[in-house]
């Protein structure tokens, strides 16, 4: 699962945090999570995935600080938090 390059689980009602396991898919470039029912904060560790493109996290209830390591994706096109 490390060569992992897409994951798209939006709209599928899923509950609790993101899970820190999708943070060791550095392969990853597309990772869409939207609308489900997460919650909890966005990790630092987000930082890692240095090959994504296209980050989605909306119509969630995450919190905190937007964690400054999302600088560190460089290759990083379309990002939607809200």
């Amino acid at each position: 699962m490390v060569n992992t390059t897409q994951i798209r689980l939006y709209n599928n009602q899923l509950t609790g945090a993101v899970p820190p396991e999708l943070y060791l898919l550095t392969n990853l470039e597309i990772l869409r999570l939207d609308s489900n029912r997460l919650t909890g904060m966005i990790a630092t560790e987000i930082g890692n995935l240095g090959m994504l493109e296209d980050l989605r996290l909306n119509n969630q209830t995450i919190f905190g600080p937007i964690p400054s390591e999302l600088g560190n994706l460089v290759t990083l096109e379309n990002l939607i938090l809200n």
